[in-house]
């Protein structure tokens, strides 16, 4: 009966043993996984412009008082995010707080312009229960265009010349910090990345 207890304890220890390297074994893949897809742009799409290419000049009154311009030439100081929603976007109000964080932490270097299109009486009444009335917000079907919007919630984020660093459709706060990895490391979307690691190789 002993022996039995013991030899059913030295197999529960070899199990438990067995199992913790598996842990740590997809653990470290999880990791080198993490790392590899660190890079990734927001979800790209084949249309619309390519990183460092230069947004054309645009300026728009903001419904929120003043005027806002962006792409060259038009003497920024910041590089701008650029997030595209509508009212009618229930995941666009989820990221609304995502985006109060983002532009309350990168503020030194980051101006936030919220973009839509359609009729100002709507988006007045949106800002105004959503607590938006500080940011910039505008309304230009041609700036979407311009730069390839054709799904919300969208964000495209421009150095302070006037140059598109990344842009694409932004379904989580991954995504939105995705646009800044993409200005450190020079690299806008998973494919430039894919594309880079398979030159190294």
């Amino acid at each position: 009966m002993i022996d039995a207890l013991i030899i059913s304890n030295i197999v529960s220890w070899i199990a438990i043993l067995a199992l913790g390297l598996v842990v740590f074994a997809l653990t470290r893949q999880i990791g080198l996984l993490h790392e590899r897809m660190g890079p990734v742009g927001a979800l790209t799409v084949a249309k619309g412009m390519k990183a460092g290419e230069p947004l054309p000049p645009f300026s728009f009154p903001s419904l929120t008082g003043g005027q806002v311009e962006v792409g060259t030439g038009t003497k920024a100081s910041k590089a701008t995010l650029l997030f595209f929603l509508s009212p009618d976007c229930p995941v666009c109000k989820s990221l609304l707080p995502v985006i109060a964080s983002v532009r309350a932490r990168e503020a030194s270097w980051l101006d936030v312009v919220l973009a839509s299109d359609g009729e100002p009486s709507d988006h007045l009444a949106f800002l105004e229960k959503q607590g938006l009335q500080d940011y910039p917000y505008v309304l230009s079907s041609d700036l979407g265009l311009t730069i390839g919007v054709n799904k919300l919630p969208y964000a495209a984020l421009v150095d302070e010349r006037g140059t598109m660093v990344a842009h694409g459709l932004t379904n989580t706060r991954e995504h939105i910090e995705s646009l800044f990895e993409a200005k450190t490391r020079g690299i806008a979307s998973i494919q430039d990345y894919m594309e880079q690691e398979q030159q190294r190789a």
